[in-house]
């Protein structure tokens, strides 16, 4: 199987190069790669490491080694061979921008290609066989084809194979142990070794339930670690393989307090919900959390392209049930984008007489109620179709963004009838939310959060929830219609999720999840202004004061 896997890619690269002499002229192709490259601010990832005691400090290059592997899995699950693909790309701006991608598509430009030679980005990325239908995986009879944690794979005889996580990376899982372990031994604190434990053997297994269930437990540990197959957005062929991720985070105690009270309110704000009682029997686990975060290395998925600023994890509903779930707000990172985009965006787009509302307590308190917003609505459908995620397919990842951005506004809107916030606090979150409608619609339709955007503007303008001023090519919000708007969105998307209606989400995506002429041309202004898309990382060992 290893010898047919090698021999696609060497086509690929023959291929490639028959149809170098296509690309265009050095000077024209160096220009657009730069210009596609300074779409990405440069940030570099640091904290303050005071905190710290001497054994979390040498524990720190461990967990970045272990970081790295997990990055070399995900270049085989995103692509294939990333030696092979550097040692064919002889351009540097193109070598550079395969790193930001991991491949040789432009995950701002809808996975299309910069390299001469390749195809758009497969739908299932490399999980999947290249030649592999969609109606040859439904008919194969393989009770691990649905898996998170396999790559399915052909024999030599041509038919379907899966191959767990565990055997198909054996040799970075034995590293990824071996460093761990090291890891748990300079651990002082015992939730957080036991965590480490857990979570080599999840390595071994492909069950994280456990090691999922140590990280809940833990509550006073300065250093998190993140690295395991969660997020499934890579795979938008079926929305079934996780992809391999890494987070090194530095907790901040004292901002994490501040949150906690929100938590306290889940079971109060869950009861709000505007749907029927059927919709909201699931009540998160009483061990519920929220914290923030200093990030100090991304590596694998959530390094690749635009960078998530928030977590919600874990994803597994008996764990939820059981543990409850925890909101991480990386807040560095989201400093940096408030500050070198959403800033920028707010004071060019939205109308004078609201600009002041576009702040960054406000982006702060909608990131950390979008990561709320994932414990609360519904996991598993009410129709006997069992977890939404599998009901909906490769629709989840959409339909879940897009609910978590507008359940946000919805919470925070019941916190301030409730007399938590003030009608001030509600409209900056109005209006920040709105331009962070236009910051994320320029990712496209690449990833789930892009499309999230674009259905949330289509469905605000069907329901008036701002007006567009012509002569200044600025946006003003209704208040009065955003807050309706909100409501009556959240009901519609629950009930899609309850009910496991995959039809219904594909239909919404199709009509909403695209970008309206209008929207294309402000986007244009905006990316003619040089304001960046998103952000890309400076970072390692050298960037911390160790």
């Amino acid at each position: 199987m290893m010898v047919r896997f090698s021999a696609f890619f060497i086509s690929v690269i023959f291929l490639s190069f028959l149809f170098y002499s296509c690309q265009p002229a050095d000077t024209e192709y160096q220009e657009q790669l730069r210009q596609r490259i300074a779409q990405y601010e440069e940030v570099v990832l640091t904290a303050d490491l005071s905190q710290l005691s001497e054994q979390e400090r040498d524990m720190i290059p461990l967990l970045i080694s272990a970081a790295d592997v997990v990055d070399d899995i995900f270049w085989i699950q995103s692509y294939g061979s990333r030696d092979q693909l550097m040692d064919y790309i002889d351009e540097p701006y193109a070598r550079d921008y395969a790193r930001i991608n991991y491949g040789p598509w432009g995950r701002l430009e809808g996975h299309t290609p910069f390299v001469a030679g390749f195809d758009d980005k497969p739908l299932g990325a490399n999980f999947y066989p290249p030649d592999m239908e969609r109606d040859e995986f439904n008919e194969w009879d393989d009770p691990d084809k649905r898996s998170p944690y396999t790559m399915i794979r052909r024999t030599a005889d041509g038919s379907l194979v899966s191959i767990p996580y565990a055997d198909a990376f054996a040799a970075q899982n034995e590293e990824i142990v071996r460093l761990l372990q090291k890891a748990t031994l300079l651990s002082e604190y015992k939730p957080f070794a036991n965590y480490l434990e857990e979570l080599a053997e999840a390595f071994l297994s492909d069950d994280y339930r456990e090691s999922d269930m140590a990280w809940m437990q833990m509550r006073d540990n300065n250093i998190d670690l993140i690295l395991r197959p969660f997020d499934t957005g890579e795979d938008r062929k079926f929305g079934h393989k996780a992809a391999h991720s890494a987070y090194i985070l530095i907790k901040d105690h004292e901002r994490s307090k501040v949150l906690r009270r929100y938590v306290d309110m889940v079971p109060d704000l869950q009861e709000r919900l505007p749907v029927p009682d059927r919709y909201k029997q699931e009540v998160p686990g009483d061990h519920s959390d929220i914290g923030v975060y200093e990030a100090i290395y991304y590596a694998g998925h959530c390094n690749a392209g635009p960078k998530i600023i928030a977590l919600h994890l874990p994803h597994d509903p008996e764990v939820q049930r059981k543990m409850g779930t925890r909101s991480m707000q990386l807040v560095n990172v989201m400093e940096a984008k408030f500050d070198k985009i959403l800033k920028p965006i707010g004071d060019m787009k939205i109308h004078e007489d609201q600009r002041d509302y576009v702040g960054f307590d406000a982006f702060f308190r909608l990131t950390a109620f979008h990561e709320i917003a994932g414990g609360l609505g519904i996991s598993n459908t009410v129709t006997g179709q069992g977890p939404v995620r599998d009901a909906l397919r490769e629709y989840h990842g959409v339909i879940d963004a897009t609910v978590s951005d507008l359940m946000a506004l919805f919470l925070i809107t019941q916190l301030h009838e409730m007399g938590a916030l003030t009608e001030e606090e509600l409209r900056q979150a109005y209006v920040t939310s709105f331009a962070s409608v236009m910051r994320s619609s320029r990712f496209g339709t690449a990833g789930a959060h892009g499309t999230a955007g674009m259905i949330r503007f289509n469905f605000f303008a069907r329901e008036e929830a701002f007006a567009r001023c012509e002569e200044t090519n600025t946006y003003k919000v209704d208040f009065d219609n955003m807050r309706n708007a909100v409501e009556k969105a959240v009901e519609k998307l629950i009930t899609i999720q309850g009910d496991g209606d995959y039809q219904s989400a594909q239909n919404l995506i199709r009509q909403d999840g695209t970008m309206p002429e209008t929207l294309q041309r402000d986007i244009d202004r905006i990316n003619n202004a040089d304001i960046p898309v998103d952000v890309m990382f400076k970072q390692g060992l050298r960037h911390l004061e160790l």
